[in-house]
Order: C-alpha cells, then sequence, then structure tokens
C-alpha cells in the first residue's frame, strides 16, 4: 500500500473545506520517493487547522499494517497531552495490529471542562442556553471525522470505522461525542473511568443529564431513533475496582454530580444501570457493558493497557 508523493503531504487534501486544511511535519526525515508505506511510518505528527486554531495530531503506524489495519483514536485525560497518550498506547498497538490517531486538545485551543470534556458545544456547558450555543463548525467534538475522512482518503486504506477510547477527562469527552454524534462512524466506544457522566434522563439538568439542551428528547422516549441508537452503540464502559477515592484530585462533587455517586466506580455503574434500566422497561436493544477491573486504579498506562484488551478481544 503506498502513499503518493512525499508521505503525508497529501493530508493537504482536507475534504474541501475552505476554513480547514491540514500540513504534514514527521518526527524524523523521510526520503521523499514514491514508494513510502504505511510500514515505514512509526510515530508521526501532523497539524490541522480548525477554525484558525492549530490542532496536533499525533499518529502510530505499527509493522506490518495492511489496508484493512483498524483504527483506533485515543483521546488524552486532563493533561492534554497526545503524544504522551499515544506513546502508552504504542505496545497495545504493536500487539493488535492497530493504528493510533491522538489529537490534542490543548487549554489554549478548548479553554477548561467547557472546551474538552463537554465538547465545547456551549459557552457554558454548566449554563445551557439557546443564546450560548456555539455553531458546530466549533465543537470540539467536530475535528474527529475529518481527520478520519484525511485518514481514509490519503492511505487509500478500506475500513470504514473507526474504535473511540477515551481515559478520564478523555472519556467524558469520548461518551459526549457519542450523544452529540450518533450517526459518526465509531464501531466500538470505550469511556475508561470518566469523573461524571451524561446520562440518559430528560428529567436531569444538562451536563449531567439531556434537560435544557439540544439532545433532549420529546416523548414518548422509547420510540425516539436519538436513544435506540445511542442504546445500540457497542459502548464500552471501563472502570477500576481501585478507583473509588471521593477525594481524587479534581473530581468534581456537587449535589448533581454526587446523585450519580461519590467515586468514579459508582458514577460508572450507577451511568450503565441508568441506561440498561431505561432499555428494559421500554423493550430496547441494549449493547453497553460494564466492566469493572480488579485491582486497576485511575493509572492512565494501565487503564490503556485493559481498555485495548476489552477491545480487541
Amino acid at each position: 500500500m503506498q502513499i503518493n508523493k512525499f508521505l503525508f503531504f497529501l493530508f493537504l487534501l482536507l475534504f474541501n473545506c475552505q476554513d480547514q486544511e491540514t500540513t504534514f511535519t514527521p518526527n524524523e526525515p523521510i526520503d521523499n520517493n514514491n514508494n513510502v508505506t504505511l510500514e515505514d511510518l512509526g510515530r508521526g505528527l501532523f497539524y490541522q487547522t480548525f477554525n484558525e486554531k492549530i490542532i496536533p495530531i499525533y499518529y502510530y503506524i505499527p509493522n506490518n499494517v495492511s489496508s484493512n489495519t483498524p483504527v483506533v483514536f485515543n483521546i488524552h485525560g486532563g493533561g492534554r497531552g497526545g503524544e504522551s497518550t499515544r506513546n502508552m498506547m504504542e505496545s497495545k498497538a504493536d500487539q493488535y495490529g492497530f493504528i493510533i490517531i491522538a489529537p490534542e486538545f490543548s487549554n489554549f485551543n478548548f479553554s477548561g471542562g467547557d472546551g474538552f470534556n463537554l465538547g465545547n458545544v456551549y459557552i457554558d456547558g454548566d449554563n445551557p442556553t439557546p443564546e450560548s450555543l456555539n455553531d458546530v463548525s466549533e465543537w470540539a467534538f467536530s475535528i474527529i471525522e475529518p481527520i478520519f475522512d484525511v485518514f481514509l482518503a490519503n492511505t487509500n486504506t478500506n475500513v470504514d470505522k473507526y474504535h473511540l477510547f477515551g481515559h478520564s477527562a478523555g472519556a467524558q469527552f469520548v461518551h459526549r461525542f457519542m450523544l452529540f454524534n450518533p450517526n459518526a462512524r465509531y464501531d466500538k466506544i470505550l469511556t475508561s473511568a470518566a469523573g461524571w457522566f451524561t446520562v440518559l434522563d430528560n428529567n436531569i439538568q444538562f451536563p449531567y443529564g439531556l434537560n435544557n439542551s439540544i439532545l433532549t428528547q420529546e416523548p414518548p422516549l422509547s420510540n425516539n431513533s436519538f436513544l435506540i441508537d445511542i442504546l445500540n452503540k457497542n459502548h464500552i464502559i471501563q472502570v477500576g475496582t481501585l478507583d473509588n477515592d471521593p477525594d481524587f484530585p479534581g473530581l468534581r462533587h456537587n449535589e448533581f454530580a454526587d446523585a450519580q455517586g461519590l467515586h468514579r466506580v459508582d458514577r460508572a455503574i450507577h451511568f450503565y444501570n441508568q441506561a440498561q434500566d431505561f432499555a428494559q422497561t421500554n423493550s430496547l436493544s441494549f449493547n453497553w457493558t460494564l466492566n469493572i477491573i480488579n485491582g486497576l486504579s485511575h493509572d492512565t498506562s494501565d487503564s490503556i493497557e485493559s481498555g485495548c484488551d476489552l477491545i480487541f478481544n
């Protein structure tokens, strides 16, 4: 499988959007020839300009890659490090044979929890109003699909779906990406140790539930295609038995978050059970799984290790 001209130079062809373009900067110089294959790439970095914001996109392509090699988007946590979270997943990419794409949502580009954890959907995600709703082109969520389009167009790969992994703050990003982008081309989506969740409940105020947001569903909810699609997603929820510290630094506590539980284990169980109960009550298909990993703490590297095992086994 070949990439025409200079490596990922073709990333410059970003799906005909006038305000978006992609450039590519390799970590190491590679010969300028027409015979560079994905097997030669290894680690790399390119940049995507998104609404005048320069977004670093770190990637890793393992040996023995083919046109059918799976793709995993690895979304970093609150440390906002795309390079480090990519590096921690590399051994699993070698083990299972998948490509890593790790965008970096810096605090400069996507400020605070509103900009990253809540996807920059609202100017103030804790107090959503129609007036403070950002245009979809400004959402942090909106960068994922264009990156995948560029990858497909410029590598001639045959995969048409990707897996999506996020740990901690990245898990908040990932599960809300699922809610706001139900038609995106992800296959499996894994949320690992989210601090708190947006539950599928119209009676709870966004961002803790759907109420007063563009996700609010008209009754009867059981007949709504949005929720039917969401509940039928291959959604893997992971949390470790040792991730049970209610005083963990940065863990949000208020009446809405604490209604989900006082620590990450209880909140993951609550999120899963609420969705399962709704599906069962309304006789809907339910394709989520809850995985409580014995001995796992909040460690990012260990969570990536067990999360990849869940995705590929």
